[in-house]
This record gives structure tokens, C-alpha cells and sequence, in this order.
């Protein structure tokens, strides 16, 4: 078995030894987070599942990142507007939004649009990117609006590459590898910067 297979295996693992133990604390954490707040991050899992799996292209996750960055504002402007809690009607509201985010997040993952890499180096360092995104976005590393932010710059540079190759035959010539290399060291940068600063989702 290959490094990569070991690495599955053993995340694997872990994973059904993690949901086995949370699973006898299901209600307590219900009651600690919320129902609204558990759906934010049952949501924020299926849009990182489909950033790994190229199911959601970086537009689509730029798209539905901007929209749960909204709601988190809406959110907090109600809190703060009602002594730190949420009313019976803001409740409501809430999960009509979240109905439809959950329709749009299924909707998008079952479009039949996918994020294409191609088996070449930069190919590869999109993948990557996009792997480092959907560990952020699970992890609570990356809000909603920087999530937005960086899959913005993903899709402007995927769009970009498109178009050079479409110029060129299918091919990238060595001085467009080195303008899109470039970009994609400044995107990796901003990643890591914004994984690293602070703020949790």
C-alpha cells in the first residue's frame, strides 16, 4: 500500500474513532451549539467534502462561501440586537436561509460541473490548494468570507489558464507556467496567511 493509501487508512480510522465518541455526546453538543449552529457546521463539511472531491468547483464554493458569510453577519446582528440571543422569529428566519443554502449547497455538487485539474505540475499545485482549502474550511481555520475571498482568486486563475491554453492549442507555453507558477505562490502565501491568522469560522 502506497504512503497516500496509509494516510486514508489511518485518517479513516480516526474519523470512526472520533464520531464514535462524539456520537455519545450528540445531544450535549447539540444543546452547546445550537440547532442553527450545528447546521452552519454540518453545512460548511459538505461544501469542504466538495472542494476535495472537485465536486464544487472554486466558483461555486466562492458563491456559496459569500452567502454563509452573509448569514453569519445576519446572525450576529441579531444576536447582538437582542442581548446576545436569538428570538423565536430571528430562529425561524435562520433556517428558512439555511433550507435554501442546503438546497444550493446539493444542487452545486450535483450539477455535473467539476474542478479539473489536468496531470501536470500546475494542475497539481491547484489540487493541492484546493486540498489545503477543504482542510481549512473543515478545521474552522477559514471563515466563510476568507474561503469566499481565496476560491475568488482560484476561479479568476483557473479561468485565466483556460483561456492561455485555448490560445495555445490545449498547451501553456514556458513563460505562461511561469506567470500562472507565480500566482499560484502568491495564493498558496494568502492560504497559509489566512489559515494562520486568528480568525475561526
Amino acid at each position: 500500500m502506497n504512503s497516500k493509501g496509509m494516510f486514508f487508512s489511518s485518517a479513516a480510522l480516526a474519523a470512526l474513532l472520533v464520531s464514535g465518541a462524539l456520537a455519545q455526546n450528540t445531544t450535549t453538543t447539540t444543546t452547546q451549539t445550537g440547532v442553527i449552529g450545528q447546521r452552519q457546521e454540518n453545512q460548511q463539511d459538505r461544501i469542504a467534502n466538495g472542494v476535495a472531491s472537485g465536486q464544487l468547483t472554486a466558483g461555486e464554493t466562492s458563491n456559496l462561501e459569500k452567502q454563509e458569510a452573509k448569514f453569519n453577519r445576519e446572525k450576529r446582528d441579531m444576536r447582538e440586537d437582542n442581548g446576545g440571543k436569538l428570538t423565536a422569529a430571528d430562529k425561524v428566519k435562520l433556517t428558512r436561509q439555511q433550507n435554501r443554502m442546503s438546497s444550493e449547497i446539493y444542487r452545486d455538487k450535483h450539477n455535473g460541473a467539476v474542478q479539473h485539474y489536468g496531470n501536470n505540475e500546475v494542475g497539481q499545485r491547484k489540487e493541492n490548494q484546493q486540498d489545503r482549502i477543504a482542510q481549512g474550511i473543515k478545521s474552522g481555520q477559514l471563515t466563510a468570507g476568507e474561503t469566499a475571498k481565496l476560491e475568488g482568486k482560484e476561479a479568476k486563475l483557473n479561468h485565466e489558464t483556460h483561456e492561455m491554453r485555448e490560445d495555445n492549442g490545449g498547451k501553456l507555453t514556458p513563460q505562461e507556467k511561469a506567470k500562472v507558477n507565480r500566482q499560484q505562490n502568491r495564493l498558496s502565501k494568502q492560504i497559509y496567511n489566512k489559515k494562520h491568522n486568528g480568525a475561526h469560522q
